[in-house]
């Protein structure tokens, strides 16, 4: 455990972070599976607006970097095409 003041402080703030963090992951990985769930039943008009809230969602943890540009880019692309060839 850490001795100094400062090393405390610290310490109490990455474990909120740590937090934080981990609940805007769960919220992100819960919209993308919802999304593709959607896409999957063929229901287009469900999947279009579900996809559009993961993507949201998506873009505001890219924003705060909790994951990193690339890879929300990459999710987010193959999302909309799951979503567009749903009822196809």
């Amino acid at each position: 455990m850490a001795n100094h003041k400062s090393a405390i402080k610290r310490h109490r703030q990455s474990l909120k972070r740590r937090d934080a963090n981990r609940s805007a992951r769960a919220a992100v990985r819960t919209a993308l599976k919802n999304a593709a769930t959607a896409a999957a039943s063929g229901d287009k008009a469900e999947a279009q607006k579900l996809a559009r809230q993961a993507e949201s969602l998506m873009s505001k943890a890219s924003k705060k970097g909790i994951f990193h540009k690339a890879t929300l880019a990459r999710k987010i692309s193959r999302l909309q095409s799951k979503a567009a060839k749903a009822s196809k």
